[in-house]
């Protein structure tokens, strides 16, 4: 197989875990975050410091999780204060202002970023299946979580707020517990992607992709743990199969957003379950 196919692929991998955290927030607690790419970053960025200190890749990833779950939970204190537009704000600005504060720290190589991270000695090979088996355990917690008690008091918390506090759920509590698990997992999401490229700077951690994030959850399914794996890979590989486009690429990304927003606002997961209602009442 050659690099470019393991690269993508572990790209693919790292894109996958990064929307499904974003799922647990948005898609099951029905918490609009509009500034993920910052525990994302958080994540990339503590790795690279553990790994330029000495410190074995696997508890660099773990550790660098640990740290972006707790700022994940202080930051998810606001949504206790606040919802919809406003959280999607407050979310955002903690985006810039990670960009901010990494821009002008000397640790963190300011501009330049960091480099000469050392490499996990698992090989190219390694190193993706790394990723696969993270992103398949993520998977198979995220159908766990959808499934489970805590799963069914984030629906109740996304769908009425009010209703779910009247029925004995600690709103508050959830909350913060889907916010600590999301930005865990995209803090580890980070580290794989600091442990692939080995290379960072702040603006990889930009806007930008909190909105691809975003546009993973959406165009695979909000909610739905296997539409979001499939919004993953699907948008992961499009800037590849329309490379010919050139500039144009952005343009035919957009057209395929509105278009999925068009004729099926439920995402990939969706239209595949109306197929199947479709291909059912025809047997």
């Amino acid at each position: 197989m050659s690099s470019y196919i393991v690269g993508l692929v572990t790209i693919a991998g790292i894109n996958i875990i990064l929307a499904l955290s974003l799922n647990i927030i948005t898609g099951f607690c029905g918490q609009v975050s509009l500034g993920h790419a910052a525990f994302y970053g958080i994540g990339a960025y503590a790795t690279a410091l553990l790994l330029l200190a000495g410190v074995p890749l696997l508890f660099a990833l773990l550790l660098s999780a640990i740290i972006a779950g707790t700022v994940g939970v202080a930051v998810g204190l606001a949504s206790l204060r606040v919802k919809d537009d406003f959280l999607a704000i407050t979310t955002m600005a903690v985006g810039f202002l990670f960009l901010g504060v990494v821009r002008k720290l000397s640790v963190v190589g300011g501009e330049l970023g960091l480099s000469g991270i050392p490499a996990s000695g698992f090989g190219e090979g390694g190193d993706a299946v790394l990723v696969l088996a993270t992103a398949a355990l993520t998977a198979a917690f995220s159908f766990y979580l959808g499934r489970n008690w805590t799963g069914f008091a984030f629906q109740a918390v996304a769908s009425d707020d009010d209703a779910a506090r009247a029925i004995g759920i600690n709103v508050g509590r959830y909350k913060l517990v889907a916010f600590g698990i999301g930005t865990a997992l995209a803090g580890f999401a980070g580290g794989l992607y600091t442990n692939f490229v080995r290379f960072i700077v702040p603006d990889t951690f930009g806007f930008g992709v909190s909105v691809l994030a975003l546009c993973m959850v959406v165009v695979g399914g909000i909610g739905s743990t296997f539409g979001v794996i499939c919004g993953a890979i699907l948008l992961t590989l499009f800037p590849e199969i329309f490379r010919f486009a050139g500039d144009y690429r952005l343009l035919l990304y957009g057209v395929l957003l509105i278009v999925v927003m068009m004729f099926g606002p439920s995402g990939l997961s969706g239209l595949a379950t109306s197929l199947f209602r479709l291909r059912g009442a025809r047997t």
